[in-house]
Formats: structure tokens, sequence, C-alpha cells
């Protein structure tokens, strides 16, 4: 697991495709808005639900906008190094990991009452390991499989990474097996089927949204551990594109849970049950220098100083 790990991290900051200068015009104005995204687990119903968003967006912009969905966030960094998207969409650590290279401005993130909105990373285990505590996944560490989620995932990967390490369970050395499932959703039904003793996921976006959706019962899994609050995910766009433009973009996320609320509440929907009281809000760079810091004192993850 470590070698693959190693050599997909390498890849996203050694990454450094030929710069296309054809998607924008002299004065840093898209030809058509490209806006990247990671699928999720879903993509299909992600696809669905950010339709009225993309609507809701090229009206505002008056141009096109289309929305490339990837299966990973190394595919959506690689794809604004290239040029080939103007924003993207991306969870806290995948933001820390692409601006380890200059050109990025984070625009919005989600608010709830106006103030920036969290979410937890947990570990989970089946009922049947027989397991209920942190202090006996260390007794029986060396028995035990592991899931992480992405690579390049805050909840599923960085926090409870950093948090083993902290507790003196290396997951290269100390489980039987570490892996990365692919997904939150995967991590979380191989710890429902058995396939893994442990899984790294997160509380409100992924396990509580497979209840939710009748995938996984409350009984069928256990939270051994709860991260402390982490920062959502950030809308963020090149510093080359035209200063008014993503300007005028940012504006437009953060009017559209009172301009356009079907579309907001549509793809909020999708993980947050109750959107009243949620918006986009501006955030800014250093509301994720916690994040780095974690990341820096993680050895699998050489952040740049």
């Amino acid at each position: 697991m470590k070698a693959f790990f190693i050599s997909i991290f390498s890849a996203l900051l050694l990454f450094s495709g030929c710069a296309e200068k054809g998607d924008i015009n002299s004065n840093g104005i898209p030809y058509k808005l490209s806006i990247g995204l990671y699928g999720g687990d879903n993509p299909a119903q992600t696809k669905e639900a950010i339709e009225p968003l993309r609507l809701y967006l090229q009206k505002k912009m008056g141009m096109e906008v289309e929305m490339f969905f990837t299966t990973d966030y190394t595919s959506v960094i690689e794809a604004l190094r290239a040029h080939k998207i103007q924003a993207a969409q991306f969870n806290p650590f995948a933001y820390v990991i692409a601006t380890q290279k200059p050109g990025l401005w984070p625009m919005v993130t989600l608010g709830i009452n106006g103030r920036p909105s969290f979410y937890k990373s947990i570990i989970i285990t089946n009922p049947k390991t027989g397991i209920k505590t942190m202090e006996e996944v260390k007794a029986k560490a060396k028995n035990l499989t592991l899931a992480f989620a992405d690579p390049a995932s805050t909840s599923g990967h960085l926090i409870p990474r950093a948090y083993l390490n902290t507790s003196g369970l290396n997951p290269d050395s100390a489980f039987k097996q570490a892996i990365f499932a692919g997904s939150h959703a995967a991590a979380i039904l191989s710890v429902k089927s058995g396939k893994v003793d442990l899984g790294c996921t997160n509380l409100d976006l992924s396990l509580n949204k497979l209840i939710r959706e009748g995938t996984v019962k409350q009984d069928e899994v256990i939270i051994l551990w709860t991260s402390p609050p982490i920062l959502n995910d950030v809308f963020t766009i090149r510093t080359d594109i035209n200063k008014d433009f993503a300007n005028k973009l940012q504006q437009a996320y953060i009017d559209m849970a009172k301009e356009d609320s079907n579309a907001f509440k549509k793809y909020a929907g999708l993980y947050f049950p109750d959107t009243r009281n949620m918006s986009y809000i501006a955030t800014q760079d250093s509301a994720y220098n916690s994040l780095r810091k974690i990341a820096g004192k993680v050895k699998q993850f050489k952040m740049n100083k």
C-alpha cells in the first residue's frame, strides 16, 4: 500500500502538464466555464443533483458552463494544471495538495448561518469483530485489516492516518493490511460486509448519507473514534482568470441559496438533510493552514514549507 500511495502522491506534486492558454481570451475570461469536481460515491446521483446548479451559473455568468466529473481528486488537480478547467471543488486536503503549487484562489465554502460548516472523520468497525474501543484496536492491530477511502481524502485518509500515527499505530506497519477502498462508500461497505475490520470515512457526509438512503443500517457499524471538526469543501478558481470574472463567480455562489434555492438545495441536500440555514460563504486560504500543519507532521505527506 505504501508504494501505491507514494506513486499517487508524487504524481500530484510533480504533475506539470503542458499549460494550454487556449481556454481563456487575452483578458483572462474563459470561452466557456469548466468546473471540475470528484463525482463522489454515486456519480450519476451527483450529476443529476448538480445540473440545476450548472444552469444557475450559466445564467448568472452569461456563458456556457460545463461540469468536468472525475473519479478521483488527482484528476481534478491535473486538469487545473493543464488548463483544461478553470475552477474546481475540492475537499480540504485535496485543496492543500493542489495549492502546494501557486495558482489557485479559494472562493467559497458551505456555511451555516453565515459561518463555515464542518464535518467529522470517523473510524468504524463491524459489530461482529467484537471491538468496541480504540484501545482494543491497538491490542489487536496485527490481526486487523484497515481501509482508507481515497489517498487525497481529508476524513478518509489524512485525519485518521495522523490520529493513528500519534496513537502509535503506523498504518503501513501496525496492521495486518491497510488498503485504499477507493471511496467513502466503498470503505463503509467493506466494513459492513466484513471484507475489512476497520474503515476510515466521515460521519456527516458519508455514513449518515448511506444510513438515510437505507444502504447501511445504524446497527451494522460501530464508531470507534470521532475527529475534531473539519472545515468543509472549497470551490476554487485559477489565479490567471480575470479577477472581475472570478469575483462575479464567487458572488454567484454566495447568492445561490437566495436567488435559486432549488439549485442550492438539490446539490447541498445530497449530504445535508436540512439546508434551510445553509449557503455558500466566502473563504480564504489561511483557513486551511491547520490541515497543512497536520499533513506536515505525517511523514507520508511531504508538504512544501
